[in-house]
C-alpha cells in the first residue's frame, strides 16, 4: 500500500509539475504566442509550424487548441488553418515528451532552488513567474524519477504484474484506459511519461503500452472537445476536426503497433525512448497524412 501510495503522489506531482508550467508560459508569453497563432497562417504548413512551436513551449495541445478556437470564434483565422495548427500542436507536445524522456533529473534540484529564489524575491515581477515555470520544469524531475523508483519496487509484487497483465492482449481496453487516464490528468503528456516510465522498469509490458499511448493521443482529444462543449458552434469545430484526425489515425495505425515493436526493438534497446518515440511518429504520420484534407475536414 506505502508503495502505491508513493506511486501516486508521484503521478499527481508530475500533473501538478505539468500544469505550473502551462499556466506559467501563458501568463508571461500568453500574448505574443496568441500572435504567433493568429498571424502565422499565410499556408498550412506554416499554421502547423506555428501550433508546434507554441505547444512545444506551453506543452498543452488542449492549451492550444482552446486558443486558436477562440480565433476561429473571432474569425480572425479560418478552420482549415486551425485545424493545420492543431496537427502541428500535437506533433509539438509529443517533442516535449521525447526531450522530458532523457535521463534529465540532475537538473531537477536546481531548477527548483533557482525557481523558488526567483518567485519568492520577484513574485509580481516577470522573474517571479519564470521562477514558477522553473519550479514546474523541477517538478515534473523530479516527480519522473519518484516514478521510476516506486515502479521498480512494484514490479516484485505479484498481485500488480497480475493487475497489469489484464491488461494485456487487450488493445480495445489498453486504449480506453489511456484516453480515461489523459482526461483524469488533464495532460496526456503526462500520461505518455507514465507510461515510458513504467515500461522502463517491466511495469508494463511494451504492446500495453503502445495501446495506453494511443489512448492518451484520444484523451487528449476528447479533452478539447469537453473542455468547449459549451462554446459556440463555430468555437467546438476546431477541437472535433483534431478529433477526427486523431481518431481516423487510432484507427489506421493501431494495427501497425506490433510492427513498430518488431523493427524499432532491435535499433532502440530502451523501453522509454521506444514509447515516447512510438508517441511522436503517430503524432507526425497523422500531421503528414491528414495536412492536406484540413479543407475536407473543415
Amino acid at each position: 500500500m506505502k508503495h502505491l501510495l508513493n506511486l501516486l503522489a508521484a503521478i499527481a506531482l508530475l500533473v501538478w509539475g505539468t500544469q505550473l508550467v502551462r499556466a506559467g508560459i501563458l501568463r508571461v508569453f500568453g500574448a505574443n504566442l496568441r500572435n504567433v497563432l493568429a498571424h502565422s497562417v499565410a499556408s498550412r504548413w506554416a499554421a502547423a509550424t506555428s501550433g508546434l512551436g507554441v505547444t512545444a513551449l506551453v506543452q498543452s495541445s488542449t492549451a492550444t487548441a482552446l486558443i486558436i478556437s477562440s480565433f476561429v470564434g473571432q474569425g480572425l483565422v479560418a478552420l482549415p488553418m486551425a485545424l493545420a495548427v492543431m496537427l502541428g500542436a500535437d506533433v509539438g507536445t509529443s517533442l516535449m515528451t521525447v526531450v522530458f524522456s532523457f535521463d534529465l533529473s540532475w537538473l531537477s534540484p536546481l531548477f527548483i532552488f533557482v525557481g523558488v529564489v526567483l518567485y519568492v524575491s520577484r513574485q509580481q515581477a516577470p522573474a517571479g513567474r519564470i521562477g514558477r515555470i522553473l519550479i514546474g520544469l523541477g517538478l515534473m524531475l523530479l516527480a519522473l524519477r519518484l516514478i521510476s523508483q516506486s515502479t521498480q519496487i512494484m514490479t516484485q509484487s505479484p498481485v500488480v504484474k497480475e493487475l497489469l497483465g489484464s491488461l494485456a492482449h487487450d488493445l480495445l481496453l489498453e486504449i480506453t484506459v489511456g484516453a480515461f487516464l489523459a482526461l483524469v490528468a488533464y495532460s496526456s503528456l503526462a500520461i505518455v511519461l507514465l507510461t515510458a516510465t513504467m515500461a522502463a522498469s517491466g511495469l508494463v509490458p511494451l504492446d500495453s503500452a503502445m495501446g495506453l499511448v494511443l489512448g492518451a493521443n484520444l484523451g487528449s482529444g476528447l479533452l478539447a472537445v469537453l473542455t468547449t462543449s459549451r462554446s459556440a458552434v463555430v468555437v467546438r469545430q476546431v477541437p472535433v476536426g483534431n478529433l477526427v484526425f486523431k481518431a481516423i489515425g487510432l484507427i489506421l495505425l493501431a494495427p501497425l503497433s506490433g510492427v513498430w515493436l518488431r523493427n524499432a526493438r532491435p535499433y532502440i534497446h530502451d523501453p522509454a525512448t521506444l514509447v515516447v518515440l512510438a508517441h511522436l511518429c503517430f503524432n507526425v504520420v497523422v500531421a503528414f497524412v491528414f495536412i492536406g484534407l484540413t479543407q475536407v475536414i473543415a
